[in-house]
């Protein structure tokens, strides 16, 4: 089965409750609720479920089950893509069997963190992997948290596997980036915020990253500008954005994000421990930034 993953995608954060001041704060359901019906009619192509801005490494399986299944709900048919996270094979075998009983477009998945295999090992635990999966496979490239890096040759063997079909690319190589989008086997999806333009403008499909939380017409807007040569007012909206981009990531994500969406009143301040609220002058910095982007027309 194949699907079509271009376009822009949100990492949908998990709101926490407010009222719950221990370290394992729970999901707010109504909150995410909100948030997925606000993002539907935005012109995004989905959402990416179970990110690393969602913190779903800090969420046992039960609490991603149920963001999951209210995040495909409020959907209401619109793609979603599930994180994988698991520390083994056999994990992962497992956890790939319950996330293909869901109604989603895809699943998203990274190395193996901290065992830093071979590149014929890494080739295989994702080969064997996409061979088991009903759903296809989106590879989630992002060595400085995995410990290691798919080198390209390994990128073009595991993009010729028909249930291998996308990559969220966080590598931060423009080498290997061309190298995969003139491949033509993958599609290309930033993963990087700043790597957002210059994916889009060598010819990449979308883009997977935090910042399109924040005013998602302006990334659409600034994709479908590139796509028809107006590169003039593409580089304006990436100009525009680029330092609200830059201070979302001053602190370790998502603290800033939900800092800033909690003082737009969409969720509440709170985060998974060992992750910390932001400081209160980065919020202000960031309200700041988001009230001077380019104005909705």
């Amino acid at each position: 089965m194949t699907f079509d993953f271009s376009g822009i995608w949100i990492p949908l954060i998990t709101p926490l409750q407010a009222d719950d001041a221990s370290m394992d704060a729970g999901v707010d359901h109504s909150a995410l609720t909100r948030l997925v019906e606000q993002y539907r009619s935005s012109g995004i192509r989905g959402f990416a479920s179970l990110s690393t801005t969602g913190e779903a490494s800090l969420l046992c399986y039960e609490e991603q089950d149920a963001i999951l299944g209210i995040t495909l709900k409020a959907a209401q048919g619109l793609p979603v893509i599930a994180g994988l996270t698991a520390n083994t094979f056999v994990q992962a075998c497992e956890r790939i069997a319950q996330l293909s009983q869901y109604d989603i477009a895809g699943i998203m998945l990274s190395s193996p963190s901290y065992i830093r295999p071979s590149q014929q090992g890494l080739v295989e635990y994702f080969i064997r992997l996409a061979d088991l999966s009903e759903k296809p496979l989106v590879i989630y490239e992002i060595p400085y948290r995995t410990g290691v890096r798919l080198e390209l040759p390994s990128l073009l063997a595991l993009a010729r596997h028909p249930n291998i079909q996308a990559i969220k690319d966080c590598a931060g190589s423009l080498a290997i980036t061309q190298a995969l989008i003139e491949d033509g086997n993958l599609q290309v999806l930033a993963g990087e915020d700043f790597n957002i333009f210059n994916t889009l403008c060598m010819g990449g499909h979308g883009a997977i990253a935090a910042a399109t939380h924040i005013r998602p017409d302006l990334y659409i807007s600034m994709m479908h500008a590139i796509q028809a040569g107006e590169l003039n007012k593409a580089r304006q909206i990436f100009a525009s954005v680029s330092p609200l981009m830059q201070q979302l990531f001053a602190e370790p994500n998502p603290a800033p994000l939900k800092g800033l969406l909690a003082q737009q009143g969409h969720i509440a301040n709170q985060l998974r421990f060992p992750l910390l609220p932001p400081s209160t002058a980065l919020v202000e910095q960031l309200s700041s930034l988001a009230q001077q982007l380019i104005p909705k027309t």
